[in-house]
C-alpha cells in the first residue's frame, strides 16, 4: 500500500511538472500570425539603445504609463480635443470611435509581441488616444489642419524633433488597421487626402530629400502593418528584384568607394526621382540615389532593419542595403568620395558617418542578399585591366589642367625627338 501511494504521488508530481512545463512553453513560444509590432531584440540594442526607445512620446502599450511621458500625454489629449472640436457632436464621435476599436480589440492585441498587461477597456483607450493623436498630427504636418499659434509641438523645435524620432520606432506603433479606421471615421470634406498620402508626405518631407516619381503598385493598402512598415515599403521598388540571386545567398564582397574609383568605376548620383534603394551599375557607372544622413536617419534605418529581422518571412531588402553601404564605406576617404559625387549629404562629421554605416546592420542577417547580381557585375568589371589602367592614367597624369599641359608637352617633346631621330637615320 505504501509503495502504491508513493508511486501514485510520484506520477502526480510528474504530471504536474509535465503540464506546467507544457503550459509555460506554449505561453512563451506562441506568436499570433497577426504579430507585427515587436520589442527590439536585446542583441540589436547593444550598439545604440537610444535608437529604439522613445524620447518624449509613448505610442501604443509597450511604453504607456512611464512617468517621463506624463507631460506629453497632456499634449495628446489636447490634440484629441482639437480633433473632436470639429465634429458637430464630439461625444457621439468619441463613443463611435471607442466602439469601433472595441470590435477589433482582440485582433489588434495579437499584433503585439508578448502579453499586453491592460484590460480590454484600457487597451482600447490607449489605441484611440494615440491613434487620433497621430492622425491629427499628420493633418497638421500636411497643412490640412491649421497649426495654432500656441501649438505645443510645432512651436517648439525640440518637441518636433523628439516626435519625429518617436514615430518611427518599432516598439512605438499603433497597428495600421486602427489608424486607417480612425482616420476614415474622422475625415471631413475639407480633408480629402487618404492616410497613406499623409504618411508619404511625412516620410519624404522629414527623412528623404526627394520622393520618387511613382510608387510600387500595392494591391491592398490593408496589408500595411504600421508606420514603420509603410516607410519601408515606400523606400524600395520592384526594380530591386533584378539583383536577387535566385540560387540562394552567395556573399560577394563589394569594393569600397575609393577602390571603385581606382578600378575605373565612375560613381554618380542616381536620378532625382529614383527609389531610395534603387542602386544600378551599367557600363562602368555606379548610380546611387541621394542619401541624406542626419540625426533621425539612424533611427529610421535601425527600426526598419529590426522589423525585417523580427517579422516572419520578411524580405531583407533594407538590411541588404545596409550591408552594401557598409562595404562601400570603410573610412573617411570613402565618405568624401561619395559626398564629392553628390551621392551623400552628410550632416555628421566623416568619422561619425563611417561608424554609422559600419555598425548599422551589426548582429542582423539576411536569407537573400538583394544586391548579389550587382556585386557580381561590379567584381567582374573591377577585375578588368583597362579600366584600372585608364583610371590610373587619369589620376596620375590628367587630374589637373596643369598636369594635362605638362603631360601633353612631354608627349609632344617625345614625339618630336622620335621624329628627329627617325629623320636623321632615314637621311643617312
Amino acid at each position: 500500500m505504501a509503495e502504491n501511494k508513493a508511486d501514485s504521488a510520484a506520477i502526480d508530481i510528474e504530471g504536474l511538472i509535465y503540464h506546467s512545463i507544457k503550459a509555460q512553453i506554449s505561453q512563451d513560444l506562441f506568436m499570433s500570425p497577426n504579430c507585427c509590432i515587436f520589442k527590439t531584440p536585446t542583441i540589436l540594442l547593444e550598439l545604440n539603445e537610444k535608437a529604439y526607445v522613445p524620447d518624449a512620446f509613448s505610442i501604443g502599450p509597450f511604453h504607456h504609463g512611464c512617468p517621463k511621458f506624463e507631460e506629453t500625454e497632456k499634449i495628446k489629449r489636447m490634440y484629441l480635443e482639437g480633433l473632436f472640436s470639429r465634429s458637430p457632436s464630439p461625444e457621439k464621435m468619441l463613443r463611435d470611435l471607442i466602439n469601433s476599436v472595441k470590435h477589433v480589440e482582440r485582433e489588434v492585441r495579437e499584433c503585439y509581441s508578448g502579453p499586453i498587461g491592460y484590460s480590454p477597456d484600457e487597451f482600447v483607450k490607449i489605441l484611440v488616444i494615440d491613434g487620433c493623436f497621430i492622425i491629427e498630427l499628420f493633418r497638421k504636418m500636411t497643412a490640412e489642419k491649421p497649426i495654432e499659434l500656441d501649438d505645443p509641438i510645432f512651436t517648439r523645435a525640440c518637441m518636433l524633433q523628439f516626435l519625429l524620432h518617436d514615430l518611427i520606432l518599432l516598439e512605438n506603433q499603433v497597428p495600421w488597421m486602427v489608424l486607417d479606421h480612425l482616420f476614415n471615421m474622422t475625415t471631413v470634406p475639407t480633408h480629402n487626402k487618404p492616410l497613406i498620402e499623409l504618411v508619404k508626405f511625412f516620410l519624404h518631407h522629414y527623412f528623404v530629400t526627394e520622393p520618387p516619381s511613382g510608387y510600387p503598385p500595392i494591391q491592398d493598402w490593408q496589408d500595411m502593418k504600421h508606420i514603420v512598415d509603410v516607410c519601408r515599403k515606400l523606400l524600395f521598388s520592384s526594380i530591386a528584384e533584378e539583383n536577387i540571386d535566385r540560387l540562394g545567398f552567395d556573399w560577394t564582397l563589394f569594393p569600397s568607394a575609393t577602390s571603385l574609383i581606382e578600378a575605373g568605376v565612375k560613381i554618380k548620383r542616381g536620378e532625382s526621382r529614383s527609389y531610395f534603394l534603387d542602386i544600378k551599375f551599367h557600363n562602368g557607372v555606379l548610380e546611387i540615389p541621394l542619401l541624406r544622413i542626419q540625426e533621425t536617419t539612424e533611427t529610421l534605418f535601425r527600426n526598419i532593419i529590426s522589423f525585417e529581422q523580427c517579422y516572419p518571412n520578411c524580405e531583407s531588402r533594407f538590411t541588404s542595403y545596409a550591408m552594401l553601404l557598409d562595404n562601400l564605406i570603410n573610412n573617411d576617404k570613402d565618405v568624401d568620395v561619395l559626398c564629392e559625387n553628390n551621392v551623400i549629404e552628410n550632416w555628421l562629421n566623416p568619422a561619425d558617418a563611417v561608424l554609422f554605416f559600419n555598425k548599422l546592420y551589426y548582429n542582423a542577417g539576411v536569407k537573400k542578399f538583394y544586391y548579389q547580381s550587382l556585386c557580381k557585375k561590379m567584381k567582374k568589371y573591377c577585375n578588368r585591366r583597362w579600366p584600372r589602367w585608364r583610371a590610373m592614367l587619369v589620376r596620375n597624369y590628367f587630374n589637373t589642367p596643369w598636369a594635362i599641359l605638362s603631360t601633353t608637352a612631354a608627349a609632344t617633346l617625345l614625339i618630336l625627338s622620335f621624329l628627329q631621330t627617325w629623320y636623321a637615320i632615314y637621311k643617312k
